[in-house]
C-alpha cells in the first residue's frame, strides 16, 4: 500500500522505509488561506520555514529537512520562503504556540513550524504542522516515521502536503526524472541514462555510454523505464527495472526512432516503426509481447502517446500535408486531426489529468513549447527558443519539463515551467541533459 493512501489508522507501518506515524493535530482547519493556480501570474505567496527543531543528532537534520521543503515550494512560482535571518520567534518544539503577531510583522502569511525526533529503534520522526498566520489556525499537521538516509524524501513529501493543503491540486515534488546526459563534441556525443529526484539531488546514472540511449519513459507504477539503444547500429528498446537494476530486451525495430510509451495501465506500450519502408503506429501487450498494427496510411504516423484513461491516442502525422496532431480511438479508429495553426507540430504528450496535449512546435525557425485542450483549441505558446523538444508532464499536470539547446552550439539543458508561462526554470545537471521524462508520485 502507497504511504500516500495510507490513514491514521494505520499508525507505525512501515513503508518503503517511510511511516505515517498520525496526523499531529485532532481538529480539522478552517482556515481560508488558497493559492488560485488556475489563473495567470499568481504571485507567490509568503511563507515562513524555519529550520525544524530537534534534541542531539537527529537536530542536525533539521536546517536541511528546511532547506528541501523552501527549495521546492519557492520553485513552484507559487511561495515565497522569507528569509530566516528576518524571524522573531524560536520554535524549540511542536508544542510551542506561534506568536502570530511576530510572524504577521515580518509579513508571512503562511509558517511551517517542524521537529526531527530520534526514536527507540534508530529511526526519525519528523512531524509538522502548517499555520495560517492571519487566521491563527492550523491548516494541516501530521508525522512520518522513517530511516535517517530518508529524511530527503520526507522532506519532499511534506512539501507535497504544504502544496496540495493550499492550492486544493496534488504536489509534484516527491518524484524523479530520467533524462539522457550528453557529453563530448556535438559529433561526437555520448549519451548515457541518467535519474534523479526532480530537484536535482541523489543523481546516478543508469548507463555506462558505450551505446547511444534515447527517449526514456517512465511506466505508470515508476519502477520501470523503456528506452531505445543503438546496438551495432540498430535500434533496440529495453524495459529497465530502477530499483533491481534488471534490463529486458522488448525487442529489435528497426526504423524506430522513439522509444514506445507505457499505457496508463502499464500493460502496453505504443510505439511508431517503419515496415515496408512506411512510418505506422503499432501497440504491444508487455505480456505476450503480440504487436497490433493500429494506423495504416501512406503519411509518417510517430509520437504516439496515451491519454490517461488509455481510450485514445495522440500523435503527429504528415497525412494533410505538413506535421500535425492527430487524436484516434487506442484501437486505431476514428482518427481525426486537432492542430490548425501555421507551422509544424511534434511529440505531443497527454496530460496526466487528461484536459491538455503538450507539443513540440516548429515556426519561423523557433521552436515552441505549448498546450492545446484534446479537441484542439486553447493553444497557447509556454516558450519559444532556438531550439526545444521533448515536454514530459509532472504528475499533477500543472508543470512541464523539457529540453532546450541555444545556437552557440553548447549542449541542451532540461527547464521546466509552469501551465502559466511565467515560471521556467533551468534544472541543474552535471553535464548536458535532453529527452527529460517525469516519474508518477513514488509509491
Amino acid at each position: 500500500m502507497s504511504l500516500r493512501r495510507m490513514g491514521a489508522a494505520l499508525f507505525g507501518l512501515a513503508v518503503a522505509g517511510v511511516a505515517l506515524a498520525a496526523a499531529v493535530a485532532p481538529h480539522t482547519a478552517r482556515a481560508e488561506v488558497k493559492i488560485d493556480i488556475t489563473r495567470g501570474k499568481v504571485e507567490p505567496m509568503p511563507i515562513a520555514i524555519p529550520d525544524f527543531a530537534g534534541p542531539g543528532d537527529a537536530g542536525r537534520f533539521g536546517g536541511d529537512v528546511a532547506t528541501v521543503i523552501s527549495a521546492d515550494l519557492e520553485r513552484s512560482g507559487l511561495f515565497a520562503p522569507i528569509n530566516k535571518a528576518a524571524f522573531i520567534q524560536d520554535l524549540p518544539s511542536l508544542d510551542t504556540q506561534p506568536r502570530f503577531t511576530d510572524w504577521r510583522t515580518i509579513n508571512a502569511q503562511l509558517l511551517v513550524q517542524g521537529v526531527v525526533e530520534p526514536q527507540p529503534d534508530g529511526r526519525l520522526r519528523l512531524a509538522f504542522r502548517l499555520w495560517d498566520i492571519y487566521g491563527g489556525e492550523q491548516m494541516k499537521g501530521q508525522a512520518y516515521v522513517t530511516q535517517p538516509e530518508n529524511w530527503r524524501r520526507v522532506s519532499h513529501i511534506i512539501a507535497d502536503e504544504i502544496y496540495k493543503r493550499v492550492t486544493g491540486e496534488d504536489g509534484y515534488f516527491d518524484t524523479r526524472v530520467v533524462y539522457v546526459s550528453e557529453t563530448g563534441p556535438a559529433t561526437k556525443r555520448v549519451k548515457r541514462l541518467a535519474i534523479m529526484d526532480q530537484d536535482g539531488a541523489n543523481h546516478h546514472y543508469l548507463s555506462d555510454g558505450s551505446n547511444i540511449v534515447l527517449t526514456p519513459r517512465f511506466s505508470p507504477t515508476a519502477q520501470e523505464i523503456t528506452y531505445m539503444s543503438y546496438y551495432n547500429g540498430s535500434p533496440r528498446v529495453y524495459l529497465l527495472n530502477i530499483d533491481t537494476g534488471r534490463q529486458e530486451l522488448l525487442g529489435d525495430f528497426p526504423g524506430m526512432t522513439f522509444a514506445p510509451r507505457f499505457s496508463p495501465d502499464g500493460n502496453k506500450v505504443v510505439m511508431s516503426m517503419a515496415k515496408d519502408g512506411n512510418s505506422e503506429l503499432y501497440d504491444m501487450d508487455l505480456r505476450t509481447r503480440r504487436t497490433s498494427r493500429l494506423t495504416n496510411h501512406p503519411a509518417i504516423d510517430t509520437s504516439p502517446s496515451y491519454s490517461p484513461d488509455g481510450q485514445q491516442i495522440v500523435f503527429n502525422s504528415d497525412r494533410g500535408g505538413a506535421q500535425q496532431l492527430y487524436v484516434m480511438d487506442s484501437q486505431g479508429n476514428n482518427v481525426r486531426r486537432i492542430s490548425f495553426g501555421d507551422g509544424r507540430y511534434a511529440t505531443p504528450v497527454w496530460s496526466p489529468r487528461g484536459d491538455l496535449i503538450a507539443f513540440t512546435k516548429m515556426k519561423g525557425g523557433e521552436f515552441y513549447i505549448g498546450v492545446m485542450r484534446p479537441d484542439g483549441t486553447g493553444e497557447r505558446m509556454l516558450s519559444n527558443g532556438f531550439l526545444m523538444e521533448g515536454p514530459t508532464w509532472a504528475p499533477n499536470g500543472r508543470v512541464l519539463m523539457y529540453y532546450r539547446q541555444e545556437a552557440n552550439g553548447a549542449a541542451p539543458q532540461l527547464f521546466s515551467i509552469d501551465l502559466t508561462g511565467f515560471n521556467e526554470r533551468r534544472l541543474v545537471t552535471p553535464q548536458g541533459s535532453s529527452d527529460p521524462a517525469w516519474s508518477p508520485l513514488l509509491p
